[in-house]
């Protein structure tokens, strides 16, 4: 679900190692008949109406701190999309709406009912899993577009020809965490994870494949998650006695918010293994824990995407200059550029010629490979195609509407508390 990336795809590739990983594709994938079209361009002059977009992302709950970034990264494009005349001759419209958290499921169909009324061909968003899992049974069968800039769960693979994601399955973070914790050495592994489709989908990939290498889970499985309003203390306690009496050699803390109420309580339980943890808590926790907290344990975590260049960083300050965190907010720039690019080859701004299009100007047909609204958009209109080089390293699209590859950053906790990039590893989704 989360964090900081890397500026163009070849950017990111001089430090990468590969990884060959396989994606679980969801029982729910559509039929034939409902598969998407790879892109046909409108002959008809389009509607003349312009291309409104909405974005159900957080801007309250547990989750609050991934908004900033992620308006941020749509507000960007769409104002570089407007700088270079728009679509269609008209300025593209963007309408921001509150998504909350799974703890206030009343907040996104609420939100999703008000973007509803404006007319929205595409809604970015949401940024939870679960969250998505309230509206997008509403929003797609709506022939609105839903992109996700950050959802992982498996199970949303190919839900909808309606549903895309710029983010990549769980499948790809689960393997390079799981891979990671095995070369570091660890023999047994505890999982502290809350009970949120998140956290388990997240858990089941790292669990099988540390065991798939040889390794042990100690505590953790299914069954043994914590709620997600706690308490935390009896999870504490089980962890630390569950491998033999003792603590394991690591812990993979797969959580939101909760990190800061569970690390103080491992501190006092004398937790001394390594510490793991995911994109949903990769966060800079300086105000929060004692200097040196998280280095004690060597605490290394993932997130999906590459990490984003300085340059790109310093354009996204410009739309939100208090922005501290990047998280997702490139593959929400990427999410907008690519809806207005299949508006511009489908030659109108409803939903239905997005989705019909998405596929084709993220490169899933081949064609020149290009960056940015302006450099694509002026080659499709040359009748060009295009293969958009996205910001966040994000694969085209595959039959799954899930990117084909991705980027997962590698990061490790300083003195500080605070996590740095150390490395970036490529995972395919097949």
């Amino acid at each position: 679900m989360v964090r900081r990336h890397h500026a163009v795809r070849a950017a990111a590739v001089a430090a990468v190692v590969a990884l060959a990983l396989t994606a679980c594709s969801s029982d729910d994938t559509p039929g034939d008949d409902e598969t998407a079209t790879s892109g046909s361009t409108s002959d008809t002059g389009g509607s003349g109406d312009p291309l409104i977009l909405g974005t159900l992302l957080p801007q309250t709950g547990s989750l609050a701190f991934l908004g900033p970034p992620e308006i941020a990264g749509v507000d960007l494009a769409v104002k570089e999309i407007n700088e270079a005349g728009g679509v269609g001759g008209q300025d593209v419209q963007v309408n921001h709406a509150d998504s909350s958290d799974a703890d206030h499921a009343d907040v996104a169909p609420q939100s999703w009912t008000d973007l509803k009324s404006k007319n929205v061909a595409a809604v970015i968003g949401a940024a939870s899993s679960s969250v998505t899992k309230l509206v997008i049974d509403d929003i797609t069968n709506s022939k609105v577009v839903m992109f996700s800039p950050a959802n992982t769960a498996t199970t949303l693979s190919g839900y909808s020809p309606f549903y895309f994601r710029t983010a990549p399955p769980d499948t790809v973070q689960g393997n390079a965490l799981g891979n990671l914790i095995i070369n570091d050495g660890v023999e047994n592994l505890g999982f502290l994870v809350f009970n949120e489709e998140y956290g388990t989908s997240l858990r089941d990939v790292v669990q099988a494949t540390v065991e798939g290498a040889g390794g042990t889970v100690t505590y953790g499985k299914t069954g043994q998650e914590f709620a997600t309003d706690g308490p935390y203390g009896d999870a504490v306690t089980a962890i630390m006695t569950s491998n033999n009496g003792g603590a394991p050699d690591a812990i993979a803390l797969i959580a939101f918010e909760q990190t800061k109420s569970i690390v103080p309580l491992l501190v006092g339980a004398g937790f001394k293994g390594r510490l793991y943890m995911v994109d949903g808590n990769v966060a800079d926790y300086s105000a929060d824990f004692d200097a040196g907290t998280l280095a004690a344990w060597t605490t290394q975590g993932t997130v999906p995407g590459a990490f984003p260049s300085d340059e790109f960083q310093a354009r996204m300050k410009e739309v939100d200059p208090d922005l501290t965190d990047f998280s997702y907010g490139p593959e929400s720039y990427d999410a907008a550029i690519l809806i207005a690019l299949a508006a511009v080859k489908g030659g109108d701004t409803d939903g239905e010629t997005v989705q019909a299009n998405l596929a084709a100007v993220s490169g899933a047909d081949g064609g020149e490979k290009c960056t940015g609204f302006k450099e694509c958009a002026d080659l499709l209109a040359a009748g060009e195609n295009i293969d958009y080089e996205a910001v966040s390293g994000a694969g085209p699209f595959n039959a799954d509407n899930d990117p084909s590859s991705a980027f997962i950053g590698i990061f490790s906790a300083g003195d500080d508390n605070k996590f740095t990039w150390v490395k970036a590893v490529e995972g395919a989704v097949e």
